[in-house]
């Protein structure tokens, strides 16, 4: 009996914020992958372990969940007055595609680190102890991100202190800055309107602020579809009814958004627009059993990602609830208290985030010249990835 052998490629399995990933660097992968195509998605999806009808991802590296089912690229950068390039795969679990609308937030914390610790940074632009300022090229998206990763004895240090809900250990805080985050080169609210009369087949018509910034999001408050905005991931997850409510106001909104013409085509694009729905503050305990209490939150958020409620927040979701609650009118803004904030803090289901945004009005338009939250990052495993020698 014949069989083909497996190749092994150089990786790296890293956590970054609330999700983990695969990390390779594009001239370690094999040529016909070193560029966008079928070759390299197809890659991609057998070292995740996609697809998968039996939505596990057993056969691969992936977790079966949207924060653990993700993989990134990164080179040396071809932009000015960068570092690195960042190109971030959000890869389906049961269907045979690979994501490239987006960024991802999370593990935009670990690129920094990576990119140190595999020789694409200068080495004249590490300290020997204090903070690298590693300048990303978000390439998804064409936006630069800003990591300040702490450094000791000339090494990337990972351990430390500081704690982030979703994280069971705490480890050393990275500070990431989302430059100019509107997302691509549209309006950052692409329908002109800081809130929109959403029309959703089986709802009516709700509320919602449809925002391109960090990620395109659509925001809905939690009272017009039913819910307090204190739920958790099995409030949600196994509601079958729920779940196809969800991706209908997905799918509507991003026809309105711009992002697709027809709401069929919102199956092939899962990673993006994000739906999340926010309350006011109030009391609630998180999925570790801590208690959060309305005193110490601004306003509750709770957001899906491919399809399911996720665990805690996604990092460019965040960076559109900075981004959203800066300006008044949105309801994101209005859920917070309304007025100029410039930071706020969020509950989700995992406890609480703080994300800072400064935003301003040129006639009819808002910018933010960049958002800013700490995240951390750690490499759980270093070496090899394996892979059947004919997948591509």
């Amino acid at each position: 009996m014949t069989h083909v052998p497996q190749i092994r490629i150089p990786a790296t399995y890293m956590r970054g914020g609330t999700s983990k990933g695969v990390f390779f660097r594009l001239q370690d992968l094999p040529e016909a992958a070193q560029k966008p195509g079928s070759a390299r998605d197809k890659l991609l999806m057998r070292v995740i372990g996609s697809p998968d009808p039996y939505a596990k991802q057993i056969d691969g590296m992936g977790g079966a969940t949207s924060s653990t089912s993700k993989t990134v690229i990164l080179a040396r950068s071809t932009q000015p007055d960068h570092d690195v390039d960042y190109l971030f795969g959000q890869v389906s679990i049961d269907k045979p595609f690979v994501d490239w609308s987006g960024n991802c937030g999370n593990l935009s914390a670990g690129v920094g680190a990576f990119a140190i610790a595999s020789g694409l940074v200068d080495p004249g632009r590490i300290p020997h102890d204090g903070t690298a300022v590693v300048r990303i090229w978000q390439a998804n998206i064409g936006k630069s991100i800003i990591a300040h990763v702490p450094i000791t004895n000339g090494e990337v240090q990972e351990t430390g202190d500081f704690e982030l809900d979703g994280v069971t250990f705490p480890a050393a805080e990275v500070q990431v800055e989302f430059m100019d985050p509107a997302d691509g080169e549209g309006a950052m609210f692409p329908t002109g309107n800081l809130v929109d009369d959403l029309e959703v087949p089986g709802l009516g018509t709700i509320k919602a602020t449809m925002i391109n910034s960090g990620i395109p999001t659509i925001f809905v408050n939690a009272e017009d579809i039913g819910y307090t905005g204190t739920e958790l991931q099995e409030a949600i997850n196994g509601d079958a009814e729920a779940l196809a409510k969800f991706e209908t106001i997905r799918a509507f909104g991003a026809v309105r958004m711009g992002l697709i013409k027809d709401v069929d085509e919102a199956a092939n694009r899962q990673h993006t627009p994000k739906v999340a729905f926010v309350a006011k503050p109030a009391d609630y305990v998180s999925s570790s059993g801590k208690r959060v209490s309305a005193s110490e939150i601004d306003l509750s958020v709770r957001a899906l990602s491919m399809g399911k409620l996720h665990h805690a927040m996604m990092g460019t979701a965040a960076v559109a609830i900075g981004t959203a609650a800066a300006i008044p009118g949105t309801l994101v803004n209005q859920a917070a208290g309304g007025g100029n904030l410039t930071a706020v803090r969020f509950g989700h289901p995992s406890g609480t985030l703080r994300v800072g945004a400064e935003a301003t009005q040129n006639g009819e338009d808002w910018t933010v010249v960049k958002a800013i939250m700490s995240r951390s990052a750690r490499v759980l495993m270093e070496g090899w990835v394996r892979i059947p020698g004919d997948t591509f």
